[in-house]
């Protein structure tokens, strides 16, 4: 591995946990603090069925069955083929920004003006019902970013786990 491969899965390896960590950082009080609320039953099964539903449909169907493999793989790709765009730009590479599949760059811009669409009309939520959506995001981030170092780990450590960095 080059010193610019280095670089490179690094900074994209670190633009990646700072982007999830600092959701999860974001959010967590929202979350947190309506633990502490006086919530009716509803609001109690509403927080339990979301946190369930986001675990299984974020954590592990989005991040560990889809994002977290594809975007190590695209770390390792980087640090193996080093190129000083993709090394600048690193964090945005490994997601799949550009140099990648036009089905990969479509999904990757939908998904992101999806996400800040999203991201915008749930702050305009009161408390509870913004802590009992951020409660299941945080669960769902926190996975996917467990779920990213864990497939980074094992792509760097092994020659035989190789999923498709959907690169073009």
């Amino acid at each position: 591995m080059s010193p610019m491969g280095l670089v490179g899965a690094l900074w994209g390896a670190l633009g990646i946990t700072a982007l999830l960590g600092s959701a999860i950082w974001r959010l967590g009080p929202y979350a947190v603090d309506v633990m502490a609320m006086d919530l009716t039953a509803l609001q109690w099964t509403l927080l339990v069925g979301n946190v369930v539903f986001m675990a299984h449909s974020e954590g592990y169907k989005g991040f560990q069955k889809a994002f977290s493999p594809r975007v190590a793989a695209r770390t390792h790709y980087l640090a193996a083929h080093p190129h000083w765009l993709r090394t600048l730009f690193a964090p945005l590479f490994c997601m799949g920004f550009f140099h990648a599949t036009r089905k990969r760059m479509i999904v990757s811009y939908t998904l992101t003006v999806v996400l800040v669409g999203v991201i915008l009309a749930v702050r305009q939520l009161d408390q509870p019902w913004r802590g009992i959506i951020d409660a299941g995001v945080v669960v769902g981030l926190a996975w996917g970013l467990v779920a990213y170092w864990v497939f980074t780990a094992r792509i760097f450590a092994s020659d035989a786990y190789r999923p498709d960095p959907e690169v073009a």
